[in-house]
């Protein structure tokens, strides 16, 4: 059974929480911070309940003192509505969402029901690491969820067959890296891989590119070219963004996949080739074959073994696993950097939604092991869009499970917008104003409400 700290210096509030979870989780109460520190090393929680405003000690300093241990509890924190400040400053140190006082009982119990799982699937991902390694990893392709060894299962099919494979996919989902894993764990592994990307060469040079010419065959052709498909006999052509193929370029590949023999430009020979043709696109090749755009004997051609690659939202345990492999290869690279994510970090990168998928997280750590110099990659490191739409995306979830009201949700959103504003024009309101939308009062009234910060006078820019 999961455990829960209830850590709240109101007797009524900390025994109304224990009746609560008591069926479903093993409860433990603390009245302070002092108490929960002594409580925790024994105790052990999953997760920890924790009120922010405490006559003794606040709950930020149990925040900032499991933030250094590394590796605690997830913590939600319990907060009056006007103290949404303080509750921002939390989420900040590591709290992984705030509930407001009073608040209702379905909302609390949803929301650690919520947190555990999410706590649960963390582990899962280890213990995946831990006890399916071979399942992990196949043919330089990283993955442990459901979804990714479905793919791993067809990778292995279609290595061992000498069909025609395409991979569909949203961009950045590992077309490439797919073709080359079935490649590697093919019969093929020892002959040539060689990759074209079709939108890449014009479609005037792209004919010569896949098929080759003889010397003559036109002005520029001072001597004989082969072409990818003579490169790759024996092995493996992979013809990325297949799509983008003209109409006279299709009838000619799909006479060089049904005869396996290519005609060079200016040649007067057909010459045989032995290739296995992998085809990828991230676009509906069905629907441009309905609308006339895709000839339908090339679609049926290369799609007799068809993959399709998951995104990364929708494949969520894999993306601490992917994280912290880029980790390992960055720092392997500049023998420097972070060794691990931070507890905050990681929850930011399970609320982003990742358009760009696989692409952009390797993008995101590389950026995190250019600007970190702790052994952690945190929040701060990650970029701003990023961290802005996580949270944002967040808010959300928070509102449509009933965790947290609208007008909450409203007001933090404004104060997130204001702040950013400020920090962009370095103080300058009337800028601030512009960048928003709103006039220069309407955007004081909203500093005020909130009680934001100004900045010290000698950093700000000189309102006009």
């Amino acid at each position: 059974m999961q455990r829960v700290l209830v850590v709240d210096d109101e007797p009524g509030v900390r025994e109304s929480i224990r009746m609560l979870l008591r069926e479903h989780y093993e409860i433990e109460c603390a009245e302070g911070v002092d108490a929960a520190l002594r409580v925790i090393p024994d105790f052990e929680p999953n997760l920890v309940l924790l009120d922010l405003v405490m006559p003794e000690r606040s709950g930020l300093e149990l925040l900032e003192t499991l933030r250094e241990q590394g590796g605690g509890p997830a913590v939600v924190v319990i907060s009056a509505t006007r103290a949404v400040d303080s509750a921002v400053e939390a989420m900040k140190l590591g709290a992984v969402d705030f509930l407001t006082k009073p608040f209702e009982p379905a909302a609390l119990h949803h929301q650690v029901q919520k947190i555990l799982e999410r706590s649960d699937l963390e582990r899962e991902v280890e213990r995946l690491r831990d006890e399916v390694a071979d399942r992990r990893e196949l043919c330089g392709m990283l993955g442990a969820s459901v979804a990714m060894r479905e793919v791993f299962r067809w990778i292995e099919r279609a290595a061992e067959a000498r069909a025609a494979v395409l991979i569909t996919g949203e961009s950045g989902t590992g077309k490439e890296l797919a073709a080359r894993a079935i490649h590697r764990c093919g019969p093929r592994a020892d002959a040539p891989f060689v990759a074209v990307n079709c939108a890449a060469i014009p479609d005037t040079l792209l004919e010569s590119e896949l098929f080759g010419h003889e010397k003559g065959a036109f002005t520029d052709a001072r001597e004989r070219r082969i072409g990818r498909f003579e490169s790759a006999s024996g092995g493996t052509l992979f013809l990325d963004e297949i799509a983008e193929l003209a109409g006279p370029l299709q009838a000619k590949l799909l006479r060089a996949l049904q005869e396996q023999t290519i005609d060079r430009l200016g040649g007067s020979e057909p010459i045989p080739v032995d290739v296995r043709v992998i085809a990828a696109t991230n676009r509906d090749l069905r629907r441009e074959v309905e609308e006339g755009v895709f000839r339908s004997d090339l679609y049926y051609r290369i799609n007799v073994l068809p993959i399709a690659l998951p995104p990364l939202r929708e494949r969520r345990e894999d993306l601490v696993l992917l994280a912290n492999r880029f980790l390992e290869r960055g720092r392997e690279q500049l023998g420097r950097g972070p060794t691990r994510l931070a507890a905050a970090t990681r929850r930011t990168l399970l609320d982003y939604s990742w358009p760009g998928n696989v692409r952009e997280l390797e993008n995101v750590m590389e950026r995190a092991l250019a600007l970190g110099d702790g052994e952690a990659v945190e929040v701060e490191d990650l970029p701003e869009e990023l961290r802005h739409s996580a949270h944002m995306q967040g808010l959300g979830e928070a509102v449509r499970s009933g965790r947290l009201d609208l007008d909450s949700a409203v007001a933090e959103f404004e104060t997130e917008l204001i702040r950013d504003a400020l920090a962009h024009t370095a103080g300058n309101q009337t800028r601030a104003a512009e960048r928003l939308g709103v006039t220069r009062r309407v955007l004081k009234l909203k500093i005020d409400r909130y009680g934001l910060p100004l900045y010290p006078a000698e950093h700000q820019q000189k309102d006009e």
